[in-house]
């Protein structure tokens, strides 16, 4: 099936909340990506008390927040939590970022209280002294090129065994000491991730609309766009902290 026959619906769930790191770079990236190779795309925003229906969603997106707006946007997500983890379930694509990540898992407690997580993955995030602030470069298999961003979050999150997003070549990632950082789970990725994320590393991008297609329509094949000013800047990063 020809690409330009696709259409792919981006969920970006409480952009009023959860857009403290420039969030939605990531959703103009992966429209501009889909843009590019003829597929249709469109981007529904979710605000706080919206009705969301995820049956109509091939790609959700979960910025950053507040502790505050983190504990406000989990109390609404919770009233459909059951919904969004049947989305999950069923391969769903889904990118977190930063206080998104947090909220996956089963908790988040911080120096004041506890922050109900999703439970969507099994993980688990706790407050520590200081913050954990730098670029970041790491290896993931999920793409060729070293993924790259920035890093800033007090929170320290921990795996119980899942499949992290990269091994950590510079920077401090998950908790600063394991070496690994985010986490995937079916089609769902989280991490600590700014920059925006998908500006910054193009493959992922791809990697989420190839999945999102792949859900909806069996096997593609998505046309390679010049991202040379990409790599390049890509390159860069990869040489002034790793070597």
């Amino acid at each position: 099936m020809d690409t330009k026959d696709m259409k792919i619906t981006i969920g970006h769930l409480y952009p009023d909340l959860l857009n403290l790191y420039g969030d939605r770079g990531n959703i103009a990236c992966l429209m501009k990506r889909c843009i590019w190779r003829g597929i249709e795309a469109e981007t529904i925003e979710f605000n706080t008390g919206d009705q969301i229906d995820f049956s109509k969603l091939d790609i959700v997106l979960l910025g950053g927040g507040s502790d505050r707006e983190q504990a406000i946007v989990c109390k609404s997500l919770l009233e459909i939590q059951s919904e969004f983890k049947d989305y999950v379930e069923d391969g769903g694509v889904v990118i977190a970022v930063c206080g998104g990540y947090q909220l996956l898992g089963k908790y988040y407690k911080t120096d004041a209280g506890m922050i109900e997580g999703l439970n969507l993955v099994d993980i688990y995030t706790e407050q520590e002294e200081g913050r954990l602030i730098d670029n970041i470069v790491l290896d993931s298999d999920l793409v060729d090129m070293p993924v790259v961003g920035f890093e800033n979050h007090g929170g320290r999150t921990y795996l119980n065994g899942n499949k992290p997003f990269g091994k950590v070549l510079y920077g401090a990632g998950n908790d600063g000491k394991s070496g690994y950082e985010g986490v995937v789970y079916k089609n769902v990725i989280g991490t600590y991730l700014h920059g925006p994320l998908l500006p910054k590393n193009p493959q992922v991008s791809d990697y989420l609309i190839q999945k999102a297609l792949e859900r909806k329509y069996g096997e593609v094949q998505l046309m390679p766009l010049d991202d040379s000013q990409e790599k390049e800047a890509n390159d860069y990063t990869y040489h002034r902290f790793v070597k």
